[in-house]
């Protein structure tokens, strides 16, 4: 009896319950709904009276997202910085260090060139401690006047030429305009004429397309690019992060960061300032110590890494591997502001040399374009008819990386920080020559080199076949580490 009650309480509970479509599509009561005026429209309106609904369930919003995408797909790729631009000088040891950065970070191969050209010429000499911008507006100026100033409109005086000035001496003889993949050609894939950095067009760029490009990474060396690169960040600060590589002196809020080598505070020292006036001292070194925007270095930075030097290994193994080892390298630079030298400098390398070629396999010697003709004459007339030496003369390729990744031993002229930072870079053996005749601060830079180990002063009485060695200068592993901080903290990343 008992069993009998629950089963005709059950079935009287399922005939009280809301029928679906389905059930009603095989009854006699959906049959009938069909047939009436109401049709399908009806049967839902009394299924919402009866409490059954068949509206689409909603879920709930993932917490934190007001779309509903999760916060990766919200951010999209615009945090990402794919792409980069270099500011060059014409300055092979300052674009180089741009190439090196850029290449470091994976993005040479997304990487646009532009090239600060300043006037050069006459009284332009004298100018060349004026911002690139103003001293364009001030040659045009000096120009107009001395041909004919009556007619010319003052408002178009002050207005500046458009045109781009032509490339100079030592602009032809840096690495842009040279024949051998070396400098900003070695990032160029054409060609092409490298256009001038206008800041206008560099910050359009970085705006353009942001949110599927993302960010755009400017790299400047040298103090002729510092006001481009500050007007870069100036005109899209969202948009850019920008790196300028050689202290820019002041306004080091105008760059996301600075990357300078060590010996640039050296009028900050105590015998800094004993060297130089007081009212001088903005002018020739940063105002206050480093802070977070600065990022300090040993040496200068370069594109001569390990995968560099690879390549150059095997681009040279033909030429340079069957050579009598050691083989000695002899970069001669030429002289500067602040390491004087002439032909008694050339004098004393050349009776060095031949004293330490005695225990020498060969010998490779090559010139700058900062050597002087009458140093490069006189090393060739003394040298280039030795059975063991070879100079280059400055035709086809440029041997120097082949020369740094297959030299045994270095002699480098004591002027050029760069050439000294690529051979340390190597752990191989470093001499230098011509150490005593730096002044200001590099007298910081070649001693904090000797107390490191890096180099040894050049004598004439070493046995070449006597090798020694140290940790190698690696400058662009911390300044990596600290450019992907600063980018973290910004919420960027590379690709």
């Amino acid at each position: 009896m008992r069993c009998k009650r629950g089963v005709e309480g059950r079935r009287k509970r399922e005939e009280q319950k809301p029928k679906s479509w389905m059930q009603l599509e095989f009854s006699d009561e959906g049959r009938d709904l069909k047939k009436g005026e109401e049709g399908y429209v009806g049967w839902r309106e009394r299924e919402r009276e009866r409490g059954f609904d068949m509206r689409s369930i909603k879920l709930p919003e993932p917490p934190g997202s007001v779309t509903g995408m999760p916060e990766i797909f919200d951010r999209g790729i615009s945090c990402v910085v794919r792409r980069a631009v270099i500011i060059g000088n014409g300055a092979a040891g300052a674009e180089n260090q741009c190439i090196g950065v850029v290449r470091a970070l994976g993005l040479s191969g997304n990487c646009t060139i532009h090239h600060v050209r300043r006037p050069k010429g006459g009284l332009n000499y004298w100018l060349r401690w004026l911002p690139v911008p103003v001293h364009k507006k001030v040659d045009y100026l000096l120009q107009h006047v001395q041909a004919n100033w009556l007619r010319v409109p003052l408002s178009r005086l002050l207005k500046g030429n458009d045109v781009e000035p032509r490339p100079s001496s030592a602009e032809r003889q840096s690495p842009l305009m040279s024949s051998g993949a070396y400098g900003l050609r070695a990032l160029a894939l054409d060609d092409r004429t490298v256009p001038e950095a206008d800041a206008g067009r560099i910050a359009a760029l970085a705006r353009e397309d942001v949110d599927r490009e993302g960010p755009l990474l400017v790299v400047a060396s040298g103090r002729d690019t510092v006001s481009v690169a500050a007007a870069v960040k100036k005109l899209a600060p969202e948009a850019t992060f920008v790196i300028q590589i050689q202290h820019p002196r002041q306004c080091i809020d105008h760059f996301d960061l600075i990357v300078t080598p060590l010996h640039d505070y050296y009028a900050l020292s105590p015998m800094g300032r004993q060297e130089v006036p007081r009212l001088l001292l903005p002018w020739l070194s940063p105002r206050q110590p480093p802070d977070k925007h600065v990022v300090l270095t040993i040496g200068a930075l370069h594109h001569a890494d390990a995968s560099t030097l690879r390549a150059a290994a095997s681009a040279w193994q033909s030429e340079l591997a069957p050579l009598a080892k050691p083989l000695l390298i002899v970069n001669v630079g030429g002289p500067t502001k602040h390491c004087q030298f002439g032909e008694d400098l050339a004098v004393e390398l050349v009776s060095a040399l031949k004293q330490v070629l005695n225990t020498c396999g060969s010998a490779r010697i090559s010139f700058s374009g900062r050597t002087p003709a009458q140093i490069s004459n006189l090393v060739t007339r003394e040298l280039g008819n030795h059975p063991k030496v070879y100079i280059w003369d400055g035709r086809g390729r440029n041997p120097h990386l082949g020369h740094l990744a297959w030299g045994d031993a270095f002699v480098v002229t004591a002027d050029s920080v760069s050439m000294l930072s690529e051979a340390c870079s190597t752990g191989k053996p470093v001499y230098v020559i011509g150490g005593e005749r730096c002044r200001w601060k590099f007298v910081a830079f070649q001693k904090s080199l000797r107390q490191r180990g890096l180099t040894r002063d050049l004598t004439g009485a070493e046995d070449m076949r006597e090798s020694w060695s140290y940790p190698p200068l690696n400058d662009m592993f911390d300044v990596i580490k600290r450019i992907r901080g600063s980018l973290a903290e910004r919420g960027w990343s590379l690709q």
